[in-house]
């Protein structure tokens, strides 16, 4: 599959309109994926194609891609069989059979998982990078893509937790392509090394997954003078996205996905307006989840007014919630949260669940060239006022940028 279909809209180069279509003859059957493009199906031979069987002749025959991990071969007799390379079973079968779709397109939703968004889909030559995928909704999303065939670079604090989840893939798909780099999104040097080392290593990039964050932890400063918290979640990411910005308009279409959360509603405790230069408090006025609030609002103003400045360009970029109080170690730093989402786990979608939207998000054909928007369980969703004030987006773009400007040497793309 060529990198130019990682995203490729199928629906684009439908058939004209079925009622103009000729009988189709014995033994064909007319069919949609899931984008809703319309293919035919033989049965005497079982292949598929786009073309309907009595205007084949006009044109080339155009085939379907099978799903990651299956291939087409010929017997001694020369029939054709499929082979799924994960376990060497075969069948007369075409896989892609399974995934036809009687309806125009696949609605997902609250209990959809990571897997169910990319059925049937082949995302072979795509190459994905995932902070925080040690574990839960990172780890799930990183899993999700590397098993339907999409290069995974997973940036990861910790660089042992890093390679046993990438073990666990590979284990379940010998196939997957698995890059392990390890990053502290803290430190501004440790994201500038993880993105001089994907520029080595890399031509093209065409997802960046904004997924690590920290909650409930005291304040302190990093080595950089910044709140930890704030850092991690929002000034972290907002660098790493700018260092790879060239490389991402290079790779086009490409996407940014920003994991927020619902809590943005509430960026101040107090119930006062979110002021850009109150966002990097004292120890003294420090809140924990006001802090973290703060840190999900940045994350979806910053996602919109990116989309605004390189959509032109060919790279998107959307914020997700992927649900409340998630089983994940997110609320590994406090005793509080902890108890809390334990009682609330029965509630709450499983981690794979919870990676659903971040991949839809990802990788769905559908949402070609969209952008500036917020998503939950897998839908759009209008997020708080705030975060669509566009003055507020380009204030705080200044004012991050600002502060990195004097704490860092490697200049940003405008």
């Amino acid at each position: 599959m060529q990198v130019s279909n990682l995203y490729s809209n199928d629906a684009d180069t439908t058939s004209s309109d079925a009622d103009s279509d000729p009988e189709l003859l014995p033994g064909w059957e007319k069919s949609k994926t899931s984008t809703g493009r319309t293919f035919y199906v033989d049965h005497n031979t079982q292949t598929t194609q786009w073309e309907h069987p009595q205007r084949s002749h006009k044109k080339p025959h155009q085939k379907i891609d099978l799903p990651f991990g299956w291939i087409q071969i010929k017997n001694e007799n020369g029939t054709i069989l499929y082979v799924n390379q994960r376990n060497q079973k075969k069948t007369y079968v075409d896989p892609r059979l399974a995934f036809r779709m009687k309806k125009n397109r696949r609605v997902f939703d609250a209990v959809s998982t990571s897997m169910d968004v990319l059925q049937g889909r082949n995302l072979s030559g795509g190459i994905a990078l995932i902070t925080g995928a040690t574990s839960g909704i990172g780890f799930e999303t990183a899993r999700a893509l590397a098993l339907h065939g999409a290069l995974v670079i997973m940036g990861c604090h910790d660089i042992v937790k890093g390679s046993i989840a990438a073990k666990k893939i590979t284990k379940e798909e010998p196939l997957a392509k698995i890059d392990v780099i390890e990053v502290d999104l803290s430190s501004l040097k440790s994201i500038a090394c993880l993105a001089d080392e994907v520029l080595k290593k890399y031509r093209q990039l065409h997802v960046i997954i904004c997924n690590a964050g920290v909650l409930g932890l005291p304040w302190r400063l990093t080595t950089d003078e910044l709140e930890y918290t704030f850092t991690v979640n929002y000034i972290g990411h907002f660098y790493l996205v700018k260092l790879l910005t060239e490389l991402l308009i290079s790779s086009s279409p490409a996407r940014v996905v920003v994991i927020s959360s619902e809590s943005h509603r509430f960026p101040t405790t107090d119930g006062s307006s979110f002021n850009v230069e109150n966002i990097l408090p004292s120890k003294q006025q420090f809140i924990p989840m006001e802090a973290y609030n703060q840190s999900k609002l940045c994350g979806i103003l910053f996602s919109n007014e990116f989309n605004r400045k390189y959509s032109c360009y060919g790279v998107t970029s959307n914020a997700v919630h992927p649900g409340n109080l998630l089983p994940t170690s997110l609320c590994r730093n406090s005793w509080f949260y902890t108890i809390l989402f334990l009682l609330a786990r029965p509630f709450a979608k499983s981690t794979v669940q919870g990676a659903a939207t971040t991949t839809f998000c990802a990788a769905a054909r559908e949402l070609n060239g969209v952008g500036g928007s917020y998503f939950n369980n897998c839908q759009r969703c209008d997020p708080s006022p705030e975060s669509q004030n566009e003055e507020l987006a380009r204030a705080l773009w200044k004012y991050t940028e600002s502060l990195l400007s004097c704490r860092t040497i490697r200049l940003l793309p405008q």
